[in-house]
């Protein structure tokens, strides 16, 4: 599985930003799905996942009500909606994805993804 992230860019604060994420492989539509950041010197957090399903969601507390991660299983693809962005959003974005099918718990720790993108830059200024 190889999942490619795009979207990412400079944006002034209080604006979007849409992330997509493409995947390759027959498994993605069965499959747990997240989004994670890393800023400068600073460790990976957590920021949203999204069961095979979409149905069930999780989110770290700091994006509630301004970020909303959906899929298209039909595309491969996995998105980040981002909204009212503030400077502190600003890190390098990364999708991942599970190896565990047709779990109906969204996964917030990085250790449970199998398979990682390569990162989409989002900057955002104040």
């Amino acid at each position: 599985v190889q999942l490619q992230a795009s979207g990412g860019g400079l944006v002034q604060a209080g604006g979007s930003l849409r992330l997509s994420c493409a995947a390759s492989g027959r498994t993605f539509s069965r499959s747990g799905m997240g989004w994670f950041r890393q800023a400068p010197g600073k460790e990976r957090e957590f920021v949203a996942a999204i069961v095979w399903t979409g149905v069930n969601t999780a989110y770290v507390d700091s994006v509630k009500g301004r970020f909303t991660i959906s899929r298209d299983n039909a595309k491969n693809t996995v998105y980040l909606q981002m909204s009212s962005l503030k400077p502190e959003d600003t890190a390098v974005y990364y999708c991942a994805g599970t190896s565990l099918q047709y779990s109906t718990i969204p996964a917030r720790i990085p250790s449970s993804y199998d398979y990682w993108g390569q990162g989409t830059l989002v900057t955002v200024s104040s």
